[in-house]
């Protein structure tokens, strides 16, 4: 056993040691100096070639102001809100600090300091590493900066090194950014909503941020930002920094900041390019908002200039063509988004995000959710019937011959034979955009005419869950499929962006191989490669028979179904069209075996984002996404693979069984085929309601023996109701982008 005197000297001399090395820290560590923060830097987005898209940055959007010109109102909102010990702690919060280090010792996230004299020492360090290191640096530089500066110097730093979001680095730059005035200038009111702002820009900032996350819409922003605008006032009265007048005269009224504004080079669609990059990174790093604001990074992107600017070109195109919203008013608040990804791949090459930050459109259309893409969600029906079957088939697969009836409003039927009920226990009905009865039709011919009736049997039949599945593992998120699994999904109620359309798509045309859509390529930091980036893996999402019999079939909806304005482009494609109840928004996806590209067309209200009806739009009773969106997606896609080959499809091979619905006439006639003939299948009915449909009798010559159909027709996309309008699960509740209340959004069947 040691001694006690050995123990105690080796305590002594350890403890002494410890002492010794704290007090060199303390005096080598200096203090910080706010000019220094005030040196970011730019952030430099590149094209696919190497060549600079953009350098945006900061820099130009900081001044350090004297704490004589930040209003007495600004200072103590923030003392309030974040440290009300302020004037009298020393600076620095020793509790949070072992709770801090804890932490990251124990490997879980790093947490910030409380107080504001440690928040202002960590805003001064650029690099913002979470390592031990520099948290106990920042501990010791606080605890200097506590006993060496003054309260009001330190506070004059700490409001001059905060981000604030939308770019503006500093309470100067802030009241300009938002209110546009100098900061000496702020009410007690508007100093509220911007102290606000320090929680968190990207959440209570009241424009939202929901192209950095869904969660942060202008709706939730708002909210967030008006109760702790009132919470900080509250705080601010019982603090006595506000008299019993002043207080009243506060909360009078919300002061909501002005919109946002373009900042230098983020205009057009660059805007939306660095948008989407930026997030990319975001959601593939460590790298925080405020961190990567502070410039310093080089972000090398998958997007080709050619190929963005002719699908600007195509969109403007066509909208000066059709659209007239100077003189017709359904033309007015009409927007688009579009996207184009690389098969096999998974590049994000194009895409169109809105008009440009310069003309006040800061939503991504490219990526935006809450606009449901209708019947070209048909296409992972019939997946999933071909690779999984129905009850009446499984294991084995379902043919794309199989006959279902196509009719209007019919009633859906579960396993055991009993209607599918509302609700309300009322019977659901699936309604088509006619009343033309179509009699029993095959898959094939109705995806080439959009009929609901056939796709929202089948899908009940194999299973709603296992249409998501497929869907899915296509690149759909499945956050964007959360209407519910009701007879109604089978036609599009989901709303995924352009872009997971776009990749969707790109996996039926790589004969099922999928790989996630990205933007970027690499990421440098002031030259300093960082890990994490480069191409997805590619996958196996579905078979490759099933795949191709998918790109089979919607092959034929250009040729003599609902998507023929695609003929335009003069080379083998595939793609549907998708329209939806009250024609609120209309799509068309399509792809070769080099591109995949999503269209997306809707109306909605500037004031809240909600979805309005494009009936009468460009001076007709209703667009269909075999229109518009089609006209664009063809002109895009003539130049974006102009000079390129064709190379066609793979062959489809026959998957499946022939497996038609009850009640479908009997026997299913048998198709054989010999090098000489012709195989053709008989409609049971005409479309009354077409734009060009051949005659009745006109058959089609087919590549295969088990996809035939006759009978082109291009009849628009088709929409549905339900019988009941009081069931939610069949009609929705509420009219609002990104509502996801009742299981089928917009109140509605789509076609």
């Amino acid at each position: 056993m040691p001694s006690w005197k050995l123990v105690s000297g080796l305590s002594l001399t350890f403890l002494g040691s410890l002492v010794a090395l704290v007090g060199v820290s303390y005096a080598m560590v200096g203090v910080p100096n706010e000019n220094t923060a005030a040196q970011s830097q730019n952030n430099v987005y590149y094209w696919a070639d190497g060549k600079q898209m953009v350098a945006t940055g900061t820099g130009v959007n900081r001044q350090n102001v004297g704490i004589a010109q930040i209003p007495e109102a600004m200072q103590n909102a923030v003392i309030s809100a974040e440290n009300k010990s302020f004037y009298s702690d020393p600076g620095v919060d020793f509790k949070g600090i072992a709770r801090a280090l804890v932490n990251m010792a124990q490997g879980g996230e790093t947490q910030g300091g409380s107080t504001i004299t440690q928040q202002f020492v960590k805003n001064t360090y650029l690099s913002q590493d979470q390592t031990l290191t520099r948290k106990f640096k920042e501990m010791f530089i606080s605890i200097k900066v506590g006993t060496k500066v003054s309260k009001p110097l330190i506070l004059q730093g700490y409001l001059n090194t905060s981000y604030f979001g939308r770019g503006a680095y500093g309470i100067q730059a802030a009241a300009q950014t938002y209110y546009g005035v100098d900061a000496k200038d702020l009410t007690p009111s508007q100093c509220a909503v911007l102290a606000a702002l320090l929680k968190g820009a990207t959440y209570y900032d009241p424009a939202g941020n929901p192209d950095i996350d869904p969660a942060a819409s202008q709706k939730a922003n708002y909210q967030r930002s008006h109760d702790r605008w009132a919470w900080i006032l509250e705080e601010m009265h019982k603090d006595k920094h506000l008299t019993d007048a002043e207080y009243q005269t506060a909360t009078k009224k919300y002061p909501m900041p002005q919109g946002r504004k373009a900042i230098k080079g983020m205009t057009g669609q660059i805007s939306y390019l660095a948008d989407t990059a930026k997030k990319y990174v975001l959601a593939h790093s460590n790298i925080t908002e405020t961190q990567f604001d502070q410039g310093g990074f080089q972000i090398y992107t998958t997007f080709q200039k050619d190929k963005v600017n002719a699908l600007t070109a195509a969109v403007e195109k066509v909208q000066k063509a059709r659209l007239d919203p100077k003189n017709r008013e359904k033309d007015k608040y009409v927007q688009f988004g579009a996207a184009s990804v690389v098969p096999n791949d998974g590049a994000i090459v194009a895409l169109y995000g809105g008009a440009g930050y310069e003309n006040n459109h800061f939503t991504n259309n490219a990526d935006t959710s809450g606009v449901p893409v209708g019947s070209t969600w048909k296409p992972f029906v019939l997946a999933a019937a071909m690779e999984y079957g129905t009850y009446k088939t499984s294991p084995e697969g379902v043919s794309p011959l199989s006959k279902y009836n196509g009719d209007d409003n019919l009633k859906v039927r579960n396993e055991d034979g009993t209607f599918v009920l509302n609700k309300d226990n009322s019977v659901f009905h699936q309604r088509n955009e006619s009343g033309y009865p179509w009699g029993y039709i095959t898959l094939r011919k109705a995806m080439e005419q959009s009929i609901n009736t056939p796709f929202v049997q089948l899908g009940w039949d194999v299973g709603m869950s296992k249409v998501r599945d497929v869907a899915q593992a296509s690149g759909i998120l499945r956050e964007s499929m959360l209407q519910g699994l009701n007879p109604s999904f089978a036609l599009g109620t989901s709303t995924p962006s352009a872009i997971r359309m776009a990749d969707a798509y790109a996996t039926f045309a790589a004969s099922g191989k999928h790989a996630d859509p990205y933007s970027v390529t690499e990421v440098k930091q002031d030259g300093a490669d960082l890990q994490g980036f480069g191409k997805p893996k590619v996958s196996t999402a579905m078979p490759e028979d099933i795949a191709n019999n998918v790109t089979d079939t919607l092959e034929n909806v250009i040729q003599n179904g609902t998507g023929t304005n695609a003929k335009a482009l003069g080379r083998t494609a595939a793609g549907k069209t998708g329209t939806t109840d009250s024609n609120k928004s209309a799509w068309f996806v399509g792809y070769t075996q080099q591109l995949a590209t999503s269209v997306a067309m809707f109306r909605e209200n500037p004031k809240d984002a909600e979805l309005l009806s494009m009936n009468g739009t460009a001076g007709v009773a209703s667009i269909h996404g075999g229109d518009i969106p089609t006209s664009v997606w063809t002109e895009y896609m003539k130049s974006a693979l102009k000079g390129k080959n064709d190379p066609g499809f793979p062959d489809a091979a026959k998957v499946g069984e022939i497996a038609d619905e009850s009640g479908a006439p009997s026997p299913t006639p048998t198709i054989s085929i010999t090098p000489s003939e012709t195989p053709t299948e008989t409609p049971t009915a005409t479309p009354s309601e077409t734009f060009t449909s051949p005659s009745p009798t006109a058959t089609e010559t087919c590549r295969f023996a088990f996809n035939c159909s006759t009978d082109g027709g291009d009849t628009g996309g088709t929409s549905g109701t339900t019988s009941s309008p009081t069931a939610t699960e069949s009609t929705g509740e509420g009219n609002t982008r990104g509502n996801q209340n009742g299981g089928n959004l917009f109140g509605g069947s789509t076609g």
